[in-house]
């Protein structure tokens, strides 16, 4: 499946979401991707939040807090946002082992500074609709949402950036070995 970066927004305005809140336990006996499309952030409480709703659904991109992907190591928390689409989570950080399967399926984990999240999160007062490009080869991201842009860079390792560009470590191992 190609991969895009960038698109429709949805912020998840809090730290410390875990892996079980991304994709409850009780599907982990799913045998394919495609199983997991429906229970994406299903046992996430955030006020306002709506796991089935339209903002979830029309995402490309989360933007969220501290610590995101936290609590059990497990491949099916990527997945479930791959299946649903998301290949772009944007946060101030990441538990390791999240952080690296992301890369590992060919997605995007960007780690940004607390203030320039703070800015993202302002962009999205009002309307709520904010757009986000993501030049990966540049390692730039434009937001836009209520009439303001803000931009911004951000760092990945060379070898996690060949990670995301072959689409994932199983394509990047059969182009090298």
């Amino acid at each position: 499946m190609k991969k895009t970066f960038g698109g429709p927004s949805i912020f998840l305005d809090r730290g410390d979401i875990n892996t079980d809140e991304i994709i409850p336990a009780k599907y982990l006996t799913e045998v394919t991707k495609e199983a997991l499309k429906p229970y994406c952030l299903e046992d996430l409480s955030l006020d306002g939040f709506d796991p089935k709703g339209e903002k979830l659904a029309n995402a490309r991109v989360i933007v969220t807090r501290d610590n995101f992907g936290c609590g059990s190591s497990r491949e099916h928390a990527p997945w479930v946002f791959e299946v649903n689409d998301i290949h772009t989570v944007i946060a101030e950080s990441y538990a390791r082992i999240f952080r690296q399967n992301m890369f590992n399926c060919g997605m995007l984990a960007i780690e940004l500074p607390k203030e320039q999240i703070d800015k993202l999160f302002a962009l999205e007062q009002g309307s709520g609709d904010v757009d986000i490009a993501i030049n990966l080869a540049e390692q730039e991201i434009v937001a836009r949402g209520n009439g303001i842009e803000e931009s911004c860079r951000f760092e990945i390792s060379p070898f996690d950036k060949a990670l995301v560009e072959a689409g994932g470590w199983v394509e990047y191992a059969d182009a090298r070995y």
